[in-house]
């Protein structure tokens, strides 16, 4: 469905970044990668499905390096048809404990990467009439959790930067959306159940009960592959008029 069409997906070198990656290159699309984490085993899993892969290691705080890793992949591919801002970091602390650097950080890459990534590729696609803008938000655009301020603001300020570009590009083949996860479990989020289990004595099974029970009714994660699939949804003929969405995938977290 989508040979011929190139993908660009941030922070997609593990985890949900990765599962959208190799959903979008299951479907024929080539991909262009990027992220901090193994990049060979990443590139390879994405290459068994047969299309072209490459890698840009553009740290998404620093606007400069999105505008190289833009250029690098129009350079390559022609153009990115398909736009997935994945990319983002956490840090969890009350308010007026907030570390600054923390804050600007998570802003910056979980917020402004998706702006400058999005105004870079969007000439593009407007001139080609097609093209698809998936920003990866969260539930946490949709609804707070306490000690996570950063993180909050930042995803709700994707979704409502994705709301503003569905509306600018509402006459065009270009569409945007984001999907709102709830509990996927990446290595980060395995990171807090390990902390969990350590801080409680508990084990690590006990441990992913409770966090899942706190939020997620369906005490289960969702998986990479499953958004991976949703990405694609927007990707097809299927998805030509859904604009401006934020799609939880949160196990009943928001129906609460």
């Amino acid at each position: 469905m989508l040979k011929n069409k190139t993908a660009l997906v941030t922070g997609s070198t593990s985890g949900i970044g990765l599962g959208i990656a190799k959903a979008l290159a299951r479907q024929g699309a080539n991909v262009m990668l990027n992220g901090f984490g193994n990049v060979e085993a990443a590139q390879a899993e994405v290459a068994a499905f047969g299309t072209r892969v490459s890698y840009h290691g553009a740290d998404m705080s620093q606007p400069e390096q999105i505008e190289a890793m833009m250029a690098a992949a129009a350079s390559e591919f022609g153009r990115v048809d398909i736009l997935v801002n994945n990319a983002g970091i956490q840090h969890v602390a009350n308010i007026e404990e907030f570390p600054l650097e923390r804050w600007n950080a998570i802003i910056a890459i979980n917020l402004s990467s998706t702006f400058h990534t999005t105004r870079l590729a969007l000439p593009a696609m407007k001139e080609a009439n097609w093209g698809r803008i998936i920003n990866v938000a969260s539930v946490h655009g949709l609804v707070g959790s306490a000690g996570k301020a950063a993180y909050v603001a930042a995803k709700h300020g994707v979704v409502g930067l994705t709301k503003v570009t569905a509306l600018e590009t509402a006459t065009s083949g270009v569409t945007c959306n984001a999907i709102c996860p709830g509990w996927v479990l990446t290595p980060l989020v395995q990171q807090q159940v390990d902390a969990k289990a350590a801080a409680q004595g508990i084990s690590n099974e006990q441990a992913t009960r409770q966090l899942l029970g706190e939020k997620e009714p369906s005490m289960q994660f969702t998986t990479p592959e499953e958004l991976g699939e949703l990405a694609v949804f927007f990707c097809s003929p299927a998805g030509n008029n859904v604009r401006g969405v934020a799609w939880n995938m949160d196990g009943g977290w928001t129906a609460q």
